[in-house]
């Protein structure tokens, strides 16, 4: 019995869309500089040059701190999410877990996020982190949860101010 194959959403065509949305104002992209490399139905790799800055200083040189790679890890694994969501559609990360298998040094760095099962409320991902060397650094999965794409989770309407998860998502 094989594992279905990955369909893609309707905002998998919306990459270029997306994009554009978010080429202005604050943007957790831009400030870090994140770049897409690759996107594919249920598949996100992106890079991202890490600096001194986002570092802690050892004796053996700067180390990039633990939340920078754990953002890198939750981006790749969110556009791998949103490529299988319909435009009515978002999501809300509820569990996000990281192994930090080696140190991340300052320069380039790749994750690659990838949806490893979707059901019709959760889409359950993981995700690598790689150097410029091609040394696995950290390995993350994480669970999403489907939401709709309207009230205080919608993405591209104004926050309804309240705070408070959806009705369906509350226990």
């Amino acid at each position: 019995m094989g594992e279905q194959p990955i369909e893609p959403g309707e905002r998998f065509a919306d990459a270029a869309e997306w994009e554009a949305a978010h080429a202005r104002g604050p943007h957790i992209w831009h400030t870090l500089g994140y770049r897409r490399l690759a996107w594919e139905p249920g598949s996100s790799t992106i890079a991202w040059t890490a600096t001194p800055e986002y570092c802690f200083p050892t004796a053996d040189g700067p180390v990039v701190q633990g939340g920078l790679v754990t953002a890198l890890l939750d981006a790749a694994m969110g556009g791998a999410c949103w490529t299988v969501l319909n435009r009515d559609q978002v999501f809300l990360t509820a569990d996000l877990r990281v192994e930090f298998l080696r140190t991340a040094r300052p320069g380039p760095l790749r994750a690659t996020g990838t949806v490893v099962r979707r059901t019709r409320r959760a889409v359950f991902c993981s995700a690598e982190l790689w150097d410029a060397g091609d040394q696995l650094l950290a390995a993350s999965r994480c669970t999403q949860i489907v939401l709709p794409n309207e009230g205080p989770f919608g993405r591209y309407a104004p926050p309804d101010g309240s705070g408070a998860p959806p009705e369906d998502a509350r226990g």
